[in-house]
């Protein structure tokens, strides 16, 4: 390959797992043209933006490679990319699966489908891997649901799984090669199955996996609505120790006017008592979510409605979104929130989050954890996804030597402090 053929990702891990496919593939064929990737994401107009800035310095910085755009934002709007004078071509999200869409196409052409016909996912398993610790699988890909304010289904299309019995199989191989963690990825990983013959829900795939991989030590879920955990998911979440304890909740707002105008299928209370039950059954549940700043007619109300769900909900991983209109979302067509006012709204929850993860922090000093070392071997993540630093073992410090060679390692530790909004561990 050429010096600047690379692939780079904006957005979420499905685009990073998808982007570590193409990648391997591009290495695998020894693709020699000095090509450029770039992974959009349409989530919001910010992330389009970015996407945009990616492509105008990826060609300062590399003039000669030839500049691909795909990924979301390409397959929602494609002209947009093909009219910016950096971009060669575009390519939609089914046709980045095909690694000769990349080469055979003509300067200035823009291959990008109807991805409202794809009807299954692409036919190899697409994996992406945090250093030698955590795998990404992508299990599922589209989404059924019209979420007012979410242009996602029109750039991935309708809800599509992989097979139970493939996802076992890839689980096994990675758990093989040494990967302690499987993160279960997908843009609406809780419709997993349905498409499929059978039974096949996600709570049926976490018993194959859990069932048929005995070796493997953590397992993991992207973000998921929790009006779709059914008992058997549930019993699995709450009993199993091997799946971690850490849930990130598909929230988006704690005032139930606006979860109607979203046309969510949960209510405030609903979110709530999942998160008691959960808690219920195992106290130890770190809870994450996303949430929506300033979606159109919220008022101070309703925004304190979902400010007060933070505390109530105990949301310790917070992903907190400052609304932007889509062309050719309902959500665009409803009166907006004045702009500065979204964004103080967003800067008040970031904080409500930041102070209520901090207060959980402080109750885990003390206690002993297990501990997944990750890339660099220096830090990683607990069990409930707090990030914990390794005490006294810094770049710089004569201990590197011996806790780089356990990078991918689980290790006990015992929390004995915090250093900003990470935890300090010392190794037992």
């Amino acid at each position: 390959m050429g010096k600047s053929s690379e692939v780079i990702t904006m957005g979420c891990r499905l685009n990073i797992a998808e982007s570590n496919a193409m990648l391997e593939r591009m290495q695998q064929n020894e693709l020699d043209d000095d090509i450029i990737v770039i992974n959009s994401c349409a989530v919001t107009n910010e992330a389009v933006r970015q996407t945009r800035q990616a492509v105008r310095k990826a060609k300062r910085n590399a003039p000669n490679s030839k500049i691909i755009v795909t990924g979301c934002a390409a397959q929602v709007d494609p002209d947009m990319f093909a009219n910016m004078p950096e971009v060669s071509n575009v390519i939609g999200n089914q046709e980045k699966q095909d690694l000769s869409n990349f080469m055979a196409l003509d300067e200035g052409t823009i291959e990008v489908r109807d991805i409202m016909q794809v009807k299954q996912t692409a036919p190899q398993m697409v994996s992406s891997f945090s250093g030698k610790s955590r795998a990404f699988i992508e299990v599922q890909n589209g989404c059924d649901h019209r979420c007012t304010f979410c242009i996602i289904p029109y750039g991935r299309g309708n809800s599509r799984s992989v097979p139970s019995g493939k996802v076992v199989d890839h689980v096994k191989k990675l758990v093989d090669q040494g990967f302690q963690e499987i993160v279960l990825t997908g843009v609406d990983v809780t419709s997993y199955g349905p498409d499929l013959p059978g039974q096949n829900n996600l709570g049926y795939l976490l018993e194959r996996i859990l069932k048929n991989v005995p070796s493997l030590r953590r397992l993991r879920m992207s973000s998921i609505d929790g009006v779709e955990i059914d008992e058997r998911m549930f019993d699995i979440i709450s009993s199993d120790s091997r799946v971690m304890p850490h849930l990130h909740l598909s929230l988006q707002s704690g005032d139930n006017m606006i979860l109607k105008r979203m046309k969510r299928r949960h209510s405030r209370e609903d979110a709530i008592d999942l998160v008691k039950r959960l808690k219920s059954k195992r106290p130890e549940i770190a809870i994450g979510a996303d949430i929506i700043a300033g979606f159109p007619t919220e008022d101070d109300a309703m925004f304190e409605n979902s400010r007060t769900l933070i505390s109530e909900c105990e949301i310790v991983h917070g992903h907190i979104f400052p609304y932007s209109p889509k062309v050719g979302t309902p959500a665009a067509n409803m009166p907006q929130v004045n702009g500065a006012l979204i964004k103080e709204r967003a800067r008040t929850l970031r904080e409500e989050c930041r102070k209520q993860s901090q207060q959980w922090q402080q109750t885990l000093i003390g206690t002993k954890q297990k501990l997944l070392i990750e890339k660099g071997g220096v830090s990683g993540h607990i069990e409930n996804f707090a990030t914990a630093k390794l005490h006294n073992h810094d770049k710089n410090d004569g201990n590197m030597n011996h806790v780089s060679n356990i990078e991918g390692e689980i290790v006990p530790v015992r929390i004995i402090g915090m250093d900003n909004d990470n935890l300090l561990a010392e190794m037992l």
